[in-house]
């Protein structure tokens, strides 16, 4: 496997887990804040679609202004980006507008990985207005991406656990 078919895999394994999580939420518990966390499922999302375009295409290739054009950035930023709260972005999206937000980016983010040659991932991040925390090369970026959706998943499971139930993974049950 060449590393770009490394990351598609590793990126489409993260969001499948992602999307898993996600489904597994009924929607009316979308908005529910857990006391402990202060945050819930509807900002997790809302946060990774801008997460995913900073650190898998935006500092890989630049601006995409067809994809600028569907969705909302600068909105899903002011509401879900660093330093945010999930109280303030309430009822801003509905669970479908989400999820379909989220898959178009998800989609978008995977095309790019894959238009990438080797080399590619080795060049400088591209400029960006706040420079990219972890990264310095584009191969970085998207593996920071993996590595940032599944902290999320991980936060995902636990608000999962507070406002529903544990999350199935199919394990079997010690006797």
């Amino acid at each position: 496997m060449t590393e770009v078919e490394i990351l598609k895999k590793q990126t489409m394994s993260a969001y499948e887990w992602t999307n898993k999580l996600i489904a597994s939420v009924p929607s009316d518990k979308w908005e529910i804040i857990p006391e402990a966390l202060g945050s819930n499922l509807s900002w997790q999302i809302g946060h990774h679609i801008i997460s995913i375009y900073f650190h898998s295409i935006m500092t890989t290739v630049g601006h995409l202004p067809e994809l600028l054009e569907k969705l909302d950035l600068r909105l899903y930023t002011k509401l879900c980006g660093y330093g945010t709260f999930a109280q303030e972005m309430k009822g801003a999206w509905t669970p479908d507008a989400l999820t379909s937000d989220l898959q178009r980016m998800q989609d978008t983010s995977l095309e790019v990985i894959n238009s990438l040659s080797e080399s590619d991932l080795w060049q400088p991040v591209e400029p960006t207005k706040v420079p990219h925390p972890v990264a310095k090369t584009k191969f970085e970026a998207i593996d920071w991406n993996i590595k940032h959706t599944m902290w999320h998943c991980g936060q995902m499971a636990t608000i999962k656990r507070l406002v529903d139930k544990p999350y199935d993974y199919g394990l079997q049950k010690r006797v």
